[in-house]
């Protein structure tokens, strides 16, 4: 697992946002490690056309590296091959696949076969509540010729509650919710075969105590990243994301060429063997995220 991608907060954007080029240039929401702009459900039918010439101006404008990785979230297959046949999408990072399933993948496969761009598919279908489906799904994607394309699998929870008749709740988190379990599933579905997963959007803005109680759960659930709906939420996500001192002596101490195969640290069991994964991990998100300071038990309070 230790080479997986770590993306952390996701911000969406609309293609028809008014400061789009400003967006993708950086100049606005610099604090993004990746944004996604979207051309599927946060756009109108009838913003359709606005939103791609819009994309394209943003595309052409653009820098070829900026801070922040850029995706498009494609609205389907035709306009896939609008948003390639655009100057500057070789700037792209990649796309971002609405309603992924193993029917419709090899159709968005083939328009990208001789381009760099890496793909997320969304998992946000009826299939997804089918867990047959999903190991089929999983058997495709790690065909030959797919597997390297894929960077993470995102799950779009907003699209899996319209299925259900249901708005998330404002008192609680996603996992205490029908979607719960079917997100565990999902996890145990793919992370075992080397598939990265990201969390679905948290959008009440007014409610950041829960917002951070679901984070800590997505990571949890091993959660490479969530996407974010407001730029505020980017650092309410990301500062969980930040490694705890005790995770990183345990991660270190099991990585050490010396450790024994299994010993006691912080009055846990750590073993070598079992822990690797999660050791190596937690060593790439520290590297990436940071990690919370040494608190001295004298001075807690740093004086």
């Amino acid at each position: 697992m230790s080479h997986e991608k770590l993306l952390g907060a996701s911000l969406y954007v609309p293609a028809n946002h008014p400061d789009l080029t400003a967006v993708a240039n950086g100049e606005k929401l610099a604090q993004a490690r990746s944004i996604i702009f979207c051309t599927e459900d946060a756009v109108a039918e009838k913003d359709l056309s606005y939103a791609l010439f819009q994309l394209s101006v943003a595309l052409q404008n653009m820098p070829v590296t900026t801070r922040s990785e850029r995706f498009v979230r494609v609205r389907n297959v035709e306009v896939l091959g609008r948003v390639l046949a655009m100057p500057g999408a070789d700037k792209l990072t990649g796309f971002v696949i609405p309603k992924a399933s193993r029917h419709n993948m090899p159709s968005y496969l083939r328009h990208v076969r001789d381009t760099r761009h890496v793909l997320m598919p969304t998992l946000e279908t009826a299939d997804v509540f089918d867990d047959t489906e999903m190991r089929e799904f999983r058997l495709f994607l790690e065909s030959p010729g797919v597997r390297p394309r894929i960077l993470a699998l995102r799950i779009g929870g907003n699209d899996l509650f319209g299925l259900l008749g249901l708005r998330r709740p404002r008192n609680m988190t996603i996992y205490r919710t029908p979607l719960g379990p079917v997100i565990a599933r999902l996890v145990t579905t793919f992370r075992p075969y080397g598939f990265c997963l990201t969390a679905p959007v948290f959008e009440h803005l007014d409610l950041p105590d829960l917002l951070a109680q679901e984070v800590e759960e997505d990571l949890a659930h091993g959660m490479i990243g969530k996407t974010a709906i407001h730029p505020d939420q980017i650092a309410q996500i990301e500062r969980h994301f930040m490694v705890m001192p005790g995770d990183l002596a345990s991660a270190e101490a099991i990585l050490a060429a010396d450790s024994p195969a299994v010993f006691k640290l912080d009055n846990s069991m750590c073993e070598v063997t079992t822990h690797r994964a999660w050791a190596q991990r937690t060593i790439a998100q520290a590297s990436h995220f940071g990690a919370y300071p040494t608190v001295d038990p004298a001075n807690p309070v740093g004086k």
